[in-house]
């Protein structure tokens, strides 16, 4: 365990940041999900809807430094790709 003052605020800073970015990855992954059961059901309108709340939290993960911008282009192009092909 740290001693320094500052050193005990960067690890209670660092836990902080890490449970926020751990949320956001997890609720990222879940609209995901949610999206390719709906191709997979071949659910067009309810898949089209995912889709655009998907897109919505790649988005932001990407905006806020959680995955980089080309993970989080590669991502929504292949969501895309897979609704097209549903489609």
């Amino acid at each position: 365990m740290a001693n320094i003052k500052s050193s005990k605020k960067r690890i209670k800073v660092t836990q902080a940041k890490t449970l926020r970015n751990k949320m956001v990855k997890s609720a990222l992954k879940t609209s995901i999900k949610k999206f390719e059961t709906a191709v997979t059901a071949g659910n067009a309108e309810e898949a089209k809807v995912l889709l655009g709340s998907a897109i919505k939290s790649i988005d932001m993960a990407a905006s806020k430094g959680i995955i980089h911008k080309n993970v989080a282009s590669r991502k929504k192009s292949r969501l895309t790709i897979k609704f097209n092909k549903m489609a």
